[in-house]
């Protein structure tokens, strides 16, 4: 492969949007182990948080593949390889960030509890914010003073 090659295909992995319309990739080899992926992949995604028992799953699945993804790369890079051998590891490499993507988009396993404590803070904040215009603290405190 010429120098330039590897240029254009490092740039095409590393631009902006290039996971834009890519797929994640049905099967990888990742650390010598084949893993499917995109199934691993959509049945997190399909839950939209990522449950208790699944979060260390989930995490050395995201360590892995960016592991996965560095060394695809220093082959591009450095590698003795061919330009169809290039072309195939710059398409797995977007792949791979496809699934990143979509793995660090999910949210806390606790999303509702979180949004509860919110609303409840909010309604705190507000009930006392409208004791205090209404002049009803001093009332209550009084009654307790008694």
């Amino acid at each position: 492969m010429q120098e330039y090659e590897r240029k254009q295909l490092l740039e095409r992995v590393e631009r902006d949007g290039a996971t834009v319309g890519a797929e994640i990739p049905e099967t990888i080899a990742v650390q010598g182990e084949e893993i499917d992926l995109r199934t691993f992949v959509f049945e997190i995604k399909r839950r939209e948080t990522v449950p208790a028992g699944e979060r260390e799953r989930v995490e050395q699945a995201k360590r892995n593949l960016r592991r996965e993804r560095t060394d695809r790369l220093e082959r591009i890079e450095n590698g003795d390889i061919s330009r169809e051998e290039g072309e195939e590891l710059a398409r797995s490499v977007i792949g791979i960030d496809r699934a990143l993507n979509a793995l660090e988009s999910l949210g806390p396993t606790d999303l509702e509890r979180e949004q509860q404590a919110k609303q409840a803070a909010d309604t705190k904040r507000w009930m006392s914010f409208l004791k205090k215009a209404l002049g009803r603290e001093d009332d209550a405190s009084a009654r307790r003073g008694r």
